[in-house]
């Protein structure tokens, strides 16, 4: 460390300064006022100054320690005075001395100044780091919010539809039990084309934190602005986001991706086309037996989204028939997994979500939602999912 010390005796100063230079700290002495604020403004930065109230007239000493806090407001100014001075540290301390020693005639105080001076750095540094983990907590918040407005709250089903849709952000838990609630990079989208198409879209942005959030602010961005060019298939949709997506820096750099399903319900035939970009294969499930199965292959589609531009991608068609729900959810749903195994080898699966949805085929659309986040977040044993998650779930009734 390399500390800056003002005191008046320099005999006494030599010797705290041969105390606080046992642990291999750069100590500077300046045995009068002018010489510490000549040092402070020469020799900085510095890492903490020890202070004595004698070094100078009171109102010009708190004047250059004014000066010192505001050139280096990291580094905490350990004061010293004499016992019956303790009355004028006061004024130091609210406007933050960070502590303060009391000088004995014998000089015992000087033994406890290198202890003293630790402690104080090692306290101002670890507010430091709790001041800028909060300021991050709320840029990171701030962005998590600014993501979730862009996600629907309501939904209009067509006719003889009904539709329930959610997204919920990670929430892991740190030292102490307190959770913490993570930007991510989740995403769904459901919004009519015409009097007779509907669009469903989830999407995954890989990693956590800001980027994976601006991620699908990006995409979010550029599916709102080509959506009205009425593609004539799924697949020439995707590939159209996926070339843009390709330009976006932001998405690309550091390996970063998005998984993307993207659908498009014909709601007077009851077809559904869509398209997967390395996204999780939607669930079909008959309410009239119950069984589930897979809308497809249970790897399907191309790359994901801003790997590499011109990537063909394939359209499936699915008729929906009556009584039936899909599940179009993303990844964080299916692997779920207990708290402490690390290697996510017992994940809840997609055998998983198609046992819940069998055991749930009698309850309504939303509580049969309900019950997919229950049921993963029982598997985690109370952990909360690592990664956040989106579901959209149709039904068409009889």
């Amino acid at each position: 460390m390399r500390i800056l010390v003002g005191w008046e005796d320099r005999k006494q100063a030599d010797l705290i300064g041969m105390y606080l230079s046992v642990a291999e700290n750069d100590v500077v002495i300046a045995d009068s006022l002018a010489e510490f604020a000549e040092a402070a403004r020469a020799d900085g930065p510095w890492d903490a100054a020890l202070l004595s109230l004698s070094l100078g007239p009171t109102d010009a000493l708190f004047s250059e320690f004014n000066r010192f806090r505001d050139r280096f407001p990291v580094a905490p100014i350990i004061g010293a005075c004499d016992p019956q001075e303790v009355f004028s540290v006061v004024r130091f301390m609210a406007r933050g001395m960070a502590a303060y020693v009391i000088r004995d005639a014998s000089g015992d105080f000087m033994f406890m100044l290198p202890q003293l001076v630790e402690s104080t750095v090692e306290a101002a540094r670890a507010e430091l780091d709790r001041q800028l983990a909060q300021r991050l907590r709320e840029e990171v918040d701030s962005v998590r919010k600014l993501q979730e407005s862009v996600i629907p709250r309501e939904i209009n089903a067509p006719e003889g539809y009904e539709i329930v849709a959610r997204y919920e952000p990670s929430q892991i838990r740190v030292v102490g039990g307190r959770p913490v609630t993570l930007a991510g990079g989740d995403y769904y989208d459901v919004f009519r084309l015409d009097d007779e198409h509907l669009v469903l879209l989830v999407g995954d942005a890989s990693g956590h934190g800001m980027k994976a959030a601006m991620s699908i602010m990006t995409m979010h961005t550029l599916v709102r602005m080509i959506r009205n060019q009425r593609y004539r298939n799924t697949a020439d949709f995707v590939a159209q986001i996926n070339n843009q997506l390709c330009e976006q820096t932001i998405v690309a750099e550091e390996g970063g991706f998005i998984t993307m399903l993207y659908a498009i319900l014909n709601c007077r035939t009851h077809e559904l086309q869509w398209t997967s970009a390395g996204h999780p294969t939607p669930l079909i499930q008959d309410l009239n037996t119950g069984e589930v199965q897979l809308m497809g292959p249970r790897i399907s589609g191309g790359l994901p989204l801003a790997i590499m531009p011109d990537v063909e991608y394939e359209t499936e068609t699915t008729r929906i028939p009556p009584n039936a729900r899909i599940l179009l959810y993303t990844d964080g749903l299916e692997e779920a997994f207990p708290e402490g195994d690390s290697q996510r080898h017992d994940q809840f699966g997609v055998e998983g979500l198609m046992r819940t949805m069998k055991e749930s085929r009698d309850q309504p659309l939303e509580k049969a939602m309900q019950a997919l986040f229950d049921a993963t977040q029982e598997f985690t044993r109370g952990a909360g999912r690592h990664d956040d998650t989106s579901v959209v779930m149709l039904e068409r009734k009889r």
